[in-house]
């Protein structure tokens, strides 16, 4: 193995590792395809027109053949896979709207009970107010009967302390 070999797996077990760690402190983080993103990061994206570990000159043909396209997918394959990506977003957009059609309807649901509760509580302060109002009436009415009660009793009184005539 070359020293820039060498180098590139060291830089490769140390990505991997640096991912493990990741993935295992955050759940979110997906480990699908990690190997192809560590490749990926290391040595740079692929790029048609050349051959890893070969030198800056050679090139797919010369290295692989006239005949091979492996390096290359066919156009066919490259329509196949935008048609998944268009059917992906496709997806994923109706997923979006679905999603905020469910929100909103939460959401008017909320509304509808908060209306609710505020016509109860103000249900229930007009009642209170209306007993109380009922109540202080009624005090009032005790109260003037006391005083007619009173002025009856003084009159009866302040009979009752003249002489007779």
């Amino acid at each position: 193995m070359t020293s820039e070999a060498g180098e590139i797996m060291e830089k490769l077990k140390e990505k991997k590792a640096e991912y493990e760690a990741i993935a295992s402190s955050d759940s979110s983080v997906n480990l699908e395809n990690i190997d192809n993103r560590i490749i990926t990061e290391v040595l740079d994206p692929e790029r048609y027109g050349r051959v890893r570990f070969q030198g800056s000159g050679v090139t797919p043909t010369q290295y692989f053949g006239s005949g091979s396209q492996q390096y290359m997918p066919s156009g066919s394959q490259a329509q196949a896979e935008v048609q998944r990506l268009r059917d992906q977003i496709a997806q994923m957009q109706a997923d979006t709207v679905e999603q905020i059609a469910e929100v909103q309807r939460k959401y008017e649901e909320l509304q509808q009970q908060l209306r609710a509760e505020a016509a109860e509580k103000e249900a229930t302060a007009a009642a209170r107010k209306a007993e109380a109002r009922a109540m202080v009436a009624e005090q009032s009415k005790k109260y003037d009967d006391l005083q007619l009660q009173l002025q009856q009793m003084m009159h009866m009184f302040q009979q009752s302390q003249k002489p007779p005539s």
